[in-house]
């Protein structure tokens, strides 16, 4: 069978490299891919972006599946633009996608059915917003109410991080959001005090099916310094979320999701990634949805499943997720992100790469923001490759990731040095 993946990042790398893994998978496409990609004579990259094209395509070609990485075609409705013409594809449509592609819809989803999350207030008007803040006090979180590429969250620790955050948001647009229709808006919220975990499912509308548990570093630098980002390296499994963690994720967070999508009448389908804060007494509150898995949290994971994944989505197609169970590799997986120059705010772009070794099936290098010009490797993005190892401990898997990373050069290369420290 031929299999579509869209996208072009990181994550649909991994997700392309497993499915062409798969008994039966006779081509994996990418769209548009990367360089990569490009230089996995698994996976062919495809040069259509437009919905439209790509279904026609795709018809054409006989696509037996199709999954959907990135956030923005989701929300461009390339699911419905698919289902119209009855191809099988991973994903949600453009209205559940509202749960990742507006703070302000699912903000109010969670408070409609109880889902357990930080307070909030949402705003358009700045001034409102400073006088919010001003009266809250810090630490406070500000949120963009649109597609942001994983850089619409700050942090903000002081009075004077919240209103420059503010500004950036809602009048300069300095992080490039994708604004919502009726223009900038931004959600204020409560700042919560515990451990981060990414807790990714499989939906059909009806069941979900959980994938391994996973944790991701946001900062830009170690100790959890610096700026917010997509996410500078991640690992699998994630220790902070314990089997009781586990089962409040699922009935607390992802099952009342489910059900309260389909009361409201939009049935969510595809990968749902519920950004989960685990409490010191253990609760947890959701901090966000993506409706896609996590970038850099897919590479790990991809590492670790050993089922037929091309067969699992194909059943999530058709609503038959609760006849499916999934097999992990027990080791570890780490993944450590190389960033470019500039990186969040202002990526170089254009700088050459070298020092890249030849995968194998315990050490990978996934490309993210890379372009291939006349035979070399060049930096396209922001985050550029995620050094991705498995190993039987986590002081292995750091050892065997960071000696790659070592070895790969790129001008202005930015990494953390202590991807996993959590879970030592």
């Amino acid at each position: 069978m031929k299999v579509l993946v869209i996208g072009g990042g990181g994550r649909e790398h991994a997700l392309a490299w497993k499915l062409a893994q798969d008994e039966g998978v006779q081509q994996v496409f990418v769209a548009p891919g990367n360089a990569g990609t490009a230089r996995d004579p698994a996976l062919t990259n495809l040069d259509i972006t437009d919905k439209a094209a790509l279904r026609a395509w795709a018809q054409a070609e006989g696509v037996a599946l199709t999954v959907v990485g990135p956030e923005a075609p989701l929300a461009a409705g390339v699911v419905d633009e698919f289902r119209a013409h009855s191809l099988p594809i991973f994903g949600p449509t453009k209205a559940a996608a509202q749960l990742e592609s507006s703070k302000a819809f699912s903000k109010a989803f969670m408070q409609r059915h109880g889902i357990p999350t930080a307070r909030y207030q949402t705003f358009t008007d700045p001034a409102a917003a400073h006088a919010y803040v001003q009266a809250e006090g810090a630490p406070i979180v500000i949120k963009a109410d649109g597609l942001a590429a994983g850089k619409g969250v700050v942090v903000a620790m002081t009075l004077a991080e919240a209103h420059e955050a503010i500004d950036f948001m809602l009048l300069d647009n300095t992080l490039g959001v994708a604004h919502n229709e009726g223009g900038a808006r931004v959600v204020i919220e409560e700042f919560l005090v515990g451990e981060e975990a990414s807790f990714i499912v499989l939906c059909d509308g009806e069941h979900a099916l959980a994938l391994a548990t996973s944790q991701d570093h946001k900062r830009l630098q170690d100790a959890d310094q610096g700026p917010n980002t997509g996410g500078m390296g991640a690992y699998s499994p994630a220790p902070v979320v314990t089997p009781e963690v586990h089962e409040r994720a699922m009935n607390e967070v992802i099952l009342p999701t489910l059900r309260g999508m389909k009361a409201d009448g939009i049935p969510y389908t595809g990968f749902l990634y519920a950004g989960l804060m685990i409490t010191p007494d253990g609760k947890v509150k959701t901090l966000e949805f993506n409706c896609r898995m996590g970038d850099p949290e897919t590479q790990p994971i991809m590492m670790r499943l050993r089922s037929h994944l091309t067969q699992t989505l194909l059943s999530a197609t058709r609503g038959e997720l609760d006849r499916v169970t999934l097999e992990w590799d027990p080791r570890i997986a780490l993944g450590v992100v190389l960033a470019a120059a500039g990186y969040p705010l202002n990526p170089r772009k254009g700088d050459a790469i070298t020092g890249l070794p030849a995968d194998d099936a315990s050490r990978m290098v996934f490309h993210a923001g890379t372009t291939g010009q006349g035979g070399a490797i060049q930096v396209s993005g922001g985050r550029v490759l995620c050094v991705t190892a498995l190993a039987d401990t986590m002081v292995q898997a750091r050892q065997r990731a960071y000696e790659v990373v070592d070895a790969i050069h790129f001008d202005g290369m930015q990494c953390r040095r202590d991807i996993g420290y959590r879970a030592l």
